[in-house]
């Protein structure tokens, strides 16, 4: 099995609005681009706010157990169900995350094996 990886990486801001340049300058000269995916954060502090020790946990349930549903989700964590859609909503939100829609519930999946953290000094 090919293991699929997502990286996480911390960027100010002014590092985030130069590589958008140099992007966009290298579009213009019609260079390719190579894509670049990921989830970027200002700082550790937020990244730590983003990724906290129980949506870790939320993210391993999801990525071993498959729960169907949010509410299976809450069961397999012992955790309040509010407080789990609520995690959810956020671990959707910054991209750690999807959510399958069905026809009475919705299904979070985790589409990666493993989380590469890149710190640029």
């Amino acid at each position: 099995m090919k293991v699929k990886k997502i990286k996480i990486g911390i960027k100010d801001v002014k590092s985030v609005l130069d590589d958008f340049v140099k992007t966009g300058e290298a579009i213009e000269r019609g260079e390719k681009v190579k894509k670049e995916t990921g989830v970027y954060f200002t700082s550790l502090e937020a990244f730590r706010k983003a990724l906290t020790p129980k949506r870790l946990e939320l993210l391993h349930i999801i990525k071993t157990k498959k729960p169907s549903s949010i509410n299976e989700l809450a069961r397999f964590a012992k955790r309040d169900i509010k407080n789990v859609a609520d995690d959810v909503k956020h671990l959707e939100r910054v991209g750690f995350i999807v959510i399958e829609a069905g026809k009475r519930k919705s299904t979070p999946v985790v589409k990666y094996d493993k989380i590469n953290l890149e710190i640029a000094v």
